[in-house]
């Protein structure tokens, strides 16, 4: 099911920069790896750590996959981690690229996978639950979504939380990787157009609070300016609030939402 994917120059000295020893495979497509398979990583890795995390941290109604991924069985990924996902449960780390990045440009697989060393070696956790913890039942019951969108939402605070710690990285590979750095550039460009009037459409409601989350925080990473009001959440107070700045956030955004 695994296979080591052979690295680029740029992206073995990311690698050897912010993820030492990480592996990078080729995977078939998945949104959360069973413990049947996700146990084959030991194949390739040279230890498992499977991570466990308190069912306090989860709502009653939240999605059947977090519950399995936050329990005593060895599962890894999420719905909604993308084409490109890492886990740290092994050691080294490890980076799969999913079978749907096949016939994606090459330049933007290689910024992904790029991007994944780089988030794998900041020491945060693998998945929103492990930065909400406590905060994400708060955050469920402070919001009118729905269970799904309450998991999208999530997700996409915790993409915008990362950013703010590795967009400095992408914008410093002008100099050090300019061919990551152009593929990252491109994909931020890309985004623009569909941001321009993203503040319009969740008031009018032709798209859903947690959908244009999921592209605001997304583009927070590229450096695009972010429509209101996502742009709160590309500041120094989310970085240092963490989970508890981002409770508060949506919190209040939802409430002066025209319903």
């Amino acid at each position: 099911m695994f296979t080591r994917r052979e690295l680029s120059e740029s992206l073995t000295a990311i690698r050897d920069e912010h993820a030492p020893g990480a592996i990078v495979v080729d995977a078939s497509d998945f949104q959360t790896l069973p413990p049947s398979q996700a146990e084959e990583l030991g194949l390739v890795a040279d230890a498992l750590d499977p991570v466990t995390h308190t069912d306090d941290w989860l709502p009653a109604d939240c999605p059947s996959q977090l519950s399995a991924y936050v329990g005593s069985d060895f599962t890894v990924g999420l719905p909604g981690d993308g084409g490109v996902a890492w886990t740290t449960q092994t050691t080294p780390p490890t980076v799969f690229v999913k079978a749907r990045m096949d016939g994606s440009p090459e330049a933007f697989v290689d910024f992904l996978i790029a991007e994944a060393m780089v988030e794998a070696g900041l020491g945060v956790p693998e998945q929103f639950i492990g930065f909400f913890r406590a905060q994400y039942p708060v955050l469920d019951d402070a919001t009118p979504l729905s269970p799904a969108d309450t998991y999208q939402l999530a997700t996409a605070l915790y993409a915008a939380y990362l950013g703010l710690y590795t967009r400095p990285v992408f914008e410093s590979w002008a100099d050090t990787a300019p061919d990551l750095h152009a593929a990252w550039s491109d994909a931020g460009e890309r985004l623009v157009p569909r941001l321009s009037g993203l503040s319009s459409e969740v008031a009018t409601g032709q798209t859903s609070f947690a959908a244009a989350a999921e592209l605001a925080c997304n583009a927070l990473k590229h450096g695009c300016d972010l429509p209101t009001p996502f742009g709160a959440l590309d500041t120094a107070a989310y970085r240092e609030g963490g989970p508890e700045y981002a409770v508060v956030w949506a919190e209040k955004t939802l409430e002066e939402l025209p319903e």
